[in-house]
């Protein structure tokens, strides 16, 4: 059973994100929702490195066992405890939702992505970038690199990066 001072982190946690997840001007609930899978296909793809293959597999398995109707702890056996499992995994991927969407839909505007969606943050149309060198710093042209840096764009340093220049 968890204890008093998880619980506490768990609920904090989750109101952060909820605070993150619903200032005003920030991504709505369905940029994010349509983040999730473009996010899945740039980290397949290498191109972004802000969260691990590995994370994305937590994630997905987490959605799964809030959706499935098996259970680590059964409700039918102990309802509390059965509710407070899903809760704190509940809980946990909702964090990880806000939190990895706002740093990708950051990423995807640093390097010129545009998101699909009738205007980007700029008020111009966002669909059908090129990606050429007016998409902005950071941004892909075709021959792979960004911007001034000279680097593939799948190796820009990203939120929670540990540099060692």
């Amino acid at each position: 059973m968890p204890r008093p001072a998880s619980r506490l982190m768990v609920v904090g946690a989750v109101y952060k994100a909820v605070q993150k997840a619903m200032r005003p001007g920030g991504p709505s609930l369905g940029d994010r929702a349509s983040a999730l899978p473009r996010m899945a296909r740039a980290v397949a793809a290498g191109d972004y490195v802000g969260v691990s293959k590995g994370r994305l597999a937590l994630m997905a398995a987490a959605a799964g066992y809030i959706a499935s109707p098996i259970d680590l702890i059964p409700e039918a056996f102990a309802p509390v405890l059965g509710l407070a499992d899903d809760a704190v995994v509940l809980g946990w991927l909702a964090t990880q939702i806000v939190e990895e969407t706002e740093a990708f839909l950051e990423w995807e505007r640093s390097v010129g992505r545009a998101s699909p969606g009738p205007t980007s943050s700029s008020g111009t149309s966002s669909a059908g970038s090129s990606g050429g060198p007016a998409a902005g710093p950071g941004s892909r042209g075709t021959s792979g690199t960004s911007g001034t840096a000279g680097r593939p764009a799948s190796r820009q340093t990203v939120r929670g990066d540990v540099v060692d220049d």
